[in-house]
């Protein structure tokens, strides 16, 4: 062992290098090997592991009365220094334990701890978004939901929430990896219900987390038969059609543009599950 560091030590800098690599996509600074060099190389943990390990670990906090119901999670900074994790793994998350009935996030305050006790009511378990049948479910869903959202916000957003969605588009379009693209997207969509005003439709988008988001169930772009950045373009563009809506407080145009955004990306998933059922004689699972 080399001197001057402890075995714990020398784990946690393995550790931080993977979430490191598998965040942000550079390649990893290589971690010391205290194994024998007959042992096989450890597999790259991918973010989504990262993202149950950490729900595993608050879980369990939160079981074993480390963090009490009622009480506030610790900020995603702070989490992200305790587990040296990355941003984007902390709020995958957070989500997770949001759509598990475990957490509530309060908007301009911070997520607390749910009582297990009390009933959930109404769910829909982000984990069982897993088919292509199910993602075009849920868009159906938003297009009821969200085309009233913008309308509603048109007519009142404040100034400081219009930024608000401009810093979430911005982030979207100048997103270098799929994962940061996904959180921008997300939450552009939430700052529109947030203007609203009313908060059933911030609880319902928030419940949902960034499942809501086709791209993190399916490869998107190969499903629109087009390459990574034109896809992304198509969906900035779209994104920008409500934005300018709202930004005029122009109700209809801002109802009509959320329709046509969500009704194109159900529109390209219906046309590749029709291909795919086709191609399969027609007995593809959906």
């Amino acid at each position: 062992m080399p001197r001057g560091r402890s075995f714990r030590q020398l784990a946690l800098l393995s550790y931080n290098v993977e979430a490191y690599d598998e965040t942000s996509g550079t390649p990893p600074t290589p971690s010391i090997d205290m194994s024998n060099e007959s042992t096989p190389p450890r597999p790259r943990r991918k973010s989504r592991s990262l993202a149950q390990d950490l729900v595993a670990e608050l879980t369990r906090q939160i079981r074993e009365g480390q963090i009490k119901c009622g009480e506030k999670l610790p900020t995603e900074s702070e989490i992200m220094e305790a587990h040296g994790v990355s941003r984007t793994v902390v709020r995958e998350a957070i989500s997770r334990l949001q759509a598990s009935g475990t957490v509530e996030t309060r908007h301009g305050i911070g997520t607390f701890v749910l009582d297990s006790s009390t009933p959930c009511g109404f769910r829909i378990d982000p984990a069982t978004i897993v088919t292509l049948r199910d993602v075009m479910a849920i868009l159906e869903l938003r297009v009821s939901l969200e085309v009233e959202c913008a309308g509603l916000a048109a007519r009142r957003r404040s100034a400081e929430q219009l930024a608000a969605m401009r810093a979430a588009l911005d982030t979207f379009n100048r997103a270098g990896h799929a994962s940061d693209a996904v959180a921008g997207d997300f939450q552009f969509h939430l700052q529109i219900a947030l203007a609203t005003g009313n908060r059933y439709f911030t609880d319902i988008m928030s419940h949902f987390g960034t499942s809501i988001i086709p791209r993190t169930r399916l490869d998107s772009a190969h499903i629109a038969h087009a390459d990574q950045q034109q896809y992304q373009e198509r969906l900035s563009r779209e994104h920008e059609q409500i934005y300018e809506a709202i930004a005029r407080q122009d109700a209809d145009a801002a109802r009509a543009a959320m329709r046509l955004h969500l009704t194109n990306s159900r529109e390209r998933l219906r046309m590749v599950h029709e291909e795919a059922e086709t191609l399969q004689g027609g007995s593809v699972p959906a």
